[in-house]
């Protein structure tokens, strides 16, 4: 919505407040004319795939591209250096932190990147009940980018559950994101 909306609603919310408050005595109702200069844009709704960044993105860093962790990792999805290398995206820091292009591309890299290494297990095993745990597209790709594919494998192999350095464990990924279809 732009200012004119914000100008419109609030317009429209006062005449109603005071038609409320103090109804006319002749009339039963309040006759209103406005015009609209500009077309009110559709209402868009989010796909899955940018419901799982916004929810992603907010258990990582609530949802802010300028936040560097404790440990190093940078932007909304709080990607380290190594990731990044892997990913063949060479940039400084502060280029990474400036940049949002970059890191929702860095991130849709990263979530293809693991699809390829894990995609085996999720034709397998999508829509199955693993180690007490739902398995999901989604579920697996969030799980990778907070453990590493590596992790995500060894779980379906030992069950065996690794925890990033704040503890957070792999598994509650895979069910806190499980369910998104992704389309990737």
């Amino acid at each position: 919505m732009n200012f004119k909306d914000y100008i419109f609603i609030f317009t429209l919310f006062s005449i109603l407040l005071l038609a409320i408050k103090s109804p006319p005595s002749k009339p039963e109702f309040l006759e209103v004319s406005i015009s609209i200069e500009e077309e009110t844009p559709p209402i868009t709704v989010k796909s899955d795939y940018e419901l799982f960044l916004d929810a992603i993105g907010y258990q990582e860093s609530g949802n802010k591209y300028h936040i560097v962790n404790r440990y190093g990792y940078m932007g909304r999805y709080q990607f380290g250096n190594s990731t990044l290398k892997t990913l063949k995206i060479k940039t400084t820091r502060k280029e990474f932190l400036n940049n949002i292009v970059l890191q929702e591309y860095a991130m849709y890299q990263h979530l293809q990147y693991n699809k390829k290494k894990l995609q085996k297990y999720i034709d397998k095993y999508e829509g199955q009940i693993v180690h007490g745990i739902l398995v999901t597209e989604s579920g697996l790709l969030a799980a990778a980018h907070l453990g590493g594919q590596g992790s995500v494998k060894k779980w379906f192999r030992t069950g065996k559950i690794r925890q990033d350095g704040n503890g957070v464990k792999i598994t509650s990924y895979m069910e806190r994101f499980g369910g998104y279809d992704l389309s990737l």
